[in-house]
C-alpha cells in the first residue's frame, strides 16, 4: 500500500510500505478516506524531531475520518464498514491515566501517538492508504453520516483542543481575551471563545490573510510582525493587560509573547506544541503577577471528543471552512510544502488516498 514516509527534514514522500494487517486482538484495520496535515506535523517537516524519526520508515500523519475494513476478536464497539475517526494518541481507556482524562498519557501505550516516531510508539499514520488502530475500543469514534468529511477530520485533534483550551482558560462573558496564532485550532479556538461573549477579542499572528478570517469573525486582529503590535494589542484593554489568554504556535517567542500580554492574576493557556528544549521563564514574574500557567499541547483529546462531535452536529463550528486545498497522498510532499510556506491562502489540506 502507499503511505507517508518521513525521509528527512522538508523530505516527506509517498512510498509503497507492506499492507497494513491486524496482528493483535484490540486493533482495527480502517481504509482511509481522509487526513490532513496538523501544525504540529510541521514540526517533522522542519525536522526539529529529526532525533526521534527513522528515516526511510517512520510513517506521518494523526488526523482522520475513515471506514473499517476489519476488526480483531476483543474489539466490541465496532464492527466492518463504520465510519470512524480516533484519538491523535493511542490510548486503551482502561488504565488509570485514562481513567482520570490524561489519555495522552496511557500507561498501557507508554503515550503512543500515530506518525510521530519511535519515541512515540513507532506506530503508523493516517497519512496512508490504510492503517491499524490499537486498542480500538478505547479511544477510536463512530462519525455518523451527517458529518462531512472535512468536519470529521478535525475531531482527530484541532477540534478536542480548540475545546480544550477554552476549558482551561474558562472564559467568562465581558473578559478581555488574546488568541495568539490563527491557524486552524486557533480560529476553532477563537470561534468557540466568541460564544462566551468577551468584551474584547484580540487575535495575533504574522499572516495577513488568517488575520482576515479572524476580523471576519469579529475579533481585533494585530500583526505580530508589525512594530508596535504590542502596544496596540494592550491598547484594547486599556493598558491593563488581557484576562485570559490562549496559545496556539508552540514557540518560546509566543509563550514570552502571552506573558507580556496577560494582565496581573489573568491565565494562559498554552495548547501550542512545544519542542524547544528550554525557556527562560520568569519565575518570580509569574509569582508576583499571580499568573495562572496551563501547558496542553500533548492535549488529552479522547475526553473531549465527544462534546467536539455536538458542535459539529448542533453546526456551532463548521472547521470545512478552514480546508484551503485538497491534495492526492502522492502528492503528500506538494501539500506539507504549501502549509509550512504559508502560500496561496494555505489553511488545512485535505489529503484523498
Amino acid at each position: 500500500m502507499k503511505a507517508a514516509i518521513y525521509y528527512g527534514p522538508a523530505d516527506i514522500r509517498c512510498s509503497d510500505i507492506p499492507d497494513a494487517s491486524i496482528r493483535n486482538d484490540h486493533e482495527m484495520l480502517v481504509k482511509v478516506t481522509a487526513t490532513s496535515i496538523c501544525g504540529s506535523d510541521l514540526h517533522l517537516f522542519r525536522g526539529s524531531l529529526d532525533a526521534m524519526m527513522e528515516r526511510g520508515t517512520s510513517q506521518t500523519g494523526h488526523e482522520l475520518i475513515g471506514e473499517v475494513i476489519d476488526v480483531g476478536k476483543a474489539v466490541s464497539r465496532f464492527r466492518r464498514h463504520d465510519r470512524v475517526s480516533m484519538g491523535y494518541s493511542v490510548s486503551c481507556g482502561h488504565c488509570y491515566m485514562c481513567e482520570v482524562g490524561q489519555t495522552a498519557h496511557c500507561e498501557t501505550t507508554n503515550k503512543a501517538v500515530y506518525g510521530f516516531g519511535i519515541p512515540f510508539g513507532n506506530t503508523n499514520g493516517t497519512h496512508a492508504e490504510a492503517l491499524v488502530i490499537p486498542y480500538a475500543d478505547g479511544h477510536a469514534m463512530k462519525i455518523p453520516s451527517s458529518i462531512g468529511d472535512l468536519d470529521a477530520i478535525t475531531l482527530s485533534c484541532n477540534l478536542p483542543s480548540a475545546v480544550i483550551a477554552n476549558r482551561l482558560t474558562s472564559i467568562q462573558s465581558g473578559e478581555r481575551v488574546a488568541v495568539i496564532g490563527c491557524g486552524p485550532t486557533g480560529l476553532m479556538a477563537l470561534e468557540i471563545a466568541l460564544l462566551k461573549g468577551p468584551g474584547v477579542a484580540v487575535a495575533l499572528d504574522t499572516v495577513e490573510y488568517r488575520l482576515d478570517v479572524a476580523r471576519h469573525m469579529g475579533a481585533t486582529g494585530i500583526n505580530t510582525s508589525i512594530e508596535g503590535w504590542k502596544e496596540a494589542a494592550l491598547a484594547a484593554t486599556g493598558g491593563r493587560g488581557f484576562d485570559k489568554v490562549i496559545e496556539v504556535v508552540g514557540l518560546g517567542e509566543t509563550l514570552q509573547m502571552a506573558l507580556e500580554l496577560v494582565r496581573p492574576g489573568g491565565t494562559i493557556g498554552a495548547i501550542g506544541v512545544f519542542c524547544e528544549p528550554g525557556f527562560n521563564l520568569g519565575l518570580a514574574d509569574v509569582f508576583l503577577r499571580n499568573i495562572s500557567l496551563h501547558m496542553n499541547g500533548f492535549a488529552n483529546v479522547q475526553p473531549s471528543m465527544w462534546e467536539s462531535l455536538r458542535l459539529l452536529e448542533t453546526g456551532i463550528i463548521c472547521p470545512h471552512d478552514y480546508f484551503s486545498h485538497t491534495f492526492a497522498l502522492k502528492d503528500i510532499n506538494k501539500a506539507f510544502e504549501l502549509f509550512a510556506q504559508k502560500e496561496d491562502g494555505a489553511m488545512k489540506m485535505c489529503i484523498r488516498p
